[in-house]
């Protein structure tokens, strides 16, 4: 099986390919649209702010190619951000996949923004998060947030409801690190890897 993970300078790679290694899947880390299309599975991770990802992607055609897949694609943190249509993070068009928008968390007494740490997901649904209890806790490191819609496939709380993991046709998403949130996490990155 041949499992791809996307490169376009957006941090974390590193996480990513080491949680990979743990499961003993081979991968390619690549921007070519070839190498992209005749993977069997594509990860596309991501830390770091929206409008510089974009542009990367703009530029290297990313932005077309990666809606077009049929294959299992797997979008993480600012990954799955910009397969929702809006960023409110300097008002970025992004790829549309999800018809969703991003918005900022805002400011409320008791809660601090980047929403950093272990949070616990609910109403969970869709074969990526098969074999996960309610309440699973996952690592989250975000300002952003997509509100919760029917692509809603897991839902955090925090300062108001929004979407954990989103789902539509070969397109699964995640908000939160699977690849840092210990046997929850390996267990999304397995059901994955299955599809």
């Amino acid at each position: 099986m041949k499992t791809v993970i996307i490169k376009y300078n957006a941090g974390n790679v590193q996480s990513v390919m080491y949680a990979l290694d743990r499961l003993g899947a081979s991968y390619l880390l690549t921007d070519d649209e070839a190498e992209i299309r005749s993977a069997d599975k594509v990860i596309f991770p991501g830390v770091g702010e929206a409008s510089t990802a974009m542009a990367y992607l703009r530029e290297k055609g990313l932005d077309k190619l990666i809606p077009t897949l049929k294959q299992p694609v797997l979008g993480t943190c600012v990954g799955m951000q910009l397969m929702c249509r809006h960023s409110e993070e300097n008002d970025t068009n992004c790829m549309g996949i999800f018809d969703i928008d991003v918005r900022r968390f805002p400011s409320q007494p008791g809660f601090k923004v980047p929403h950093t740490g272990w949070n616990s997901i609910h109403s969970l649904s869709g074969p990526l998060t098969e074999g996960l209890p309610e309440q699973a806790y996952v690592y989250f490191v975000h300002s952003y947030g997509a509100d919760v819609c029917a692509e809603t496939t897991a839902v955090c709380e925090y300062v108001r409801p929004f979407s954990a993991m989103l789902q539509k046709d070969n397109f699964y998403a995640a908000q939160f690190h699977a690849e840092i949130s210990g046997n929850v996490g390996q267990r999304i990155l397995e059901n994955f890897l299955k599809l």
